[in-house]
């Protein structure tokens, strides 16, 4: 019963620093979660899919620690924020069945999503022109749009709206800043329809105990990661990130075949 124990602890903590490194960088935190739960042969249960959505809100925390000033004194900043939110809340409230019982936990919709990424980042990167102009709010509304794409495992909601927002006219770093923003409503909504959605059952007083540790580890690597991919983007692009998804994706693909 105690190894039992140790193992349960260890994939928690496991699972939830990996959540928080990689729930901002264009890498799809989802996919991550999913892959390591494959590799540590972490059943994909009612509670474990709940469990990598929620722990996400730890990730999220860190992001309102790090810009609390921005967030309470920048009211034009929420009116972006909210327009690019809607498409989201819309197709989230429509498909979140579909999501959550046919993508969430497919290790092949992720491998083919990460490799699928990559090559678009890659080119991406190669052939944008970074020209950053005045937005409205149709632009941040279409960065909405992109964000919906991210419901597919491995795609990553960062990738999205930071490349979504660099289309539409953003510099790398105030795409980058915006996907964090953007984060805060995107996974509060996501946590809350999952609780409304998820039978009461899960909820035993243990696994209350695994979320909180899960929500705790996420949130301490998230603030780390946050702090460090400000001061990359500044000087970086993100073609390493994509050679990094298509490396991956083919590492694991090779891992499943051999399985």
């Amino acid at each position: 019963m105690l190894q039992l124990y140790i193992m349960n602890l260890v994939q928690t903590l496991i699972l939830s620093i990996v959540e928080g490194v990689t729930e901002f960088l264009p890498i799809s935190s989802t996919g991550h979660l999913i892959l390591v739960s494959d590799f540590l042969e972490i059943t994909q249960t009612e509670f474990v899919k709940s469990f990598e959505i929620i722990i996400q809100l730890g990730a999220i925390l860190s992001v309102v620690v790090i810009y609390f000033k921005k967030l309470v004194k920048n009211i034009d900043l929420w009116k972006q924020i909210i327009i690019a939110f809607l498409p989201s809340a819309i197709f989230g409230a429509l498909f979140y069945k579909l999501i959550k019982i046919y993508l969430i936990g497919n290790s092949l919709v992720v491998v083919l999503s990460l490799i699928l990424g990559g090559i678009v980042m890659i080119l991406f990167e190669k052939y944008h022109k970074e020209k950053e102009k005045d937005l409205n709010l149709k632009h941040y509304l279409l960065i909405g749009f992109f964000q919906v794409i991210s419901m597919i495992p491995g795609v990553s909601r960062a990738f999205a709206t930071i490349f979504g927002g660099m289309i539409v006219g953003m510099s790398r770093k105030k795409a980058t800043e915006f996907s964090f923003f953007l984060a805060i409503p995107t996974m509060l909504g996501a946590t809350v329809l999952d609780l409304i959605k998820t039978d009461i059952s899960v909820w035993t007083n243990s696994n209350f105990v695994t979320l909180s540790l899960g929500f705790l580890a996420s949130f301490v690597t998230a603030y780390v990661v946050v702090k460090w991919l400000i001061k990359f983007v500044q000087t970086h692009d993100f073609v390493g990130f994509g050679w990094y998804r298509i490396v991956l994706a083919t590492l694991f693909a090779f891992y499943i075949l051999g399985m």
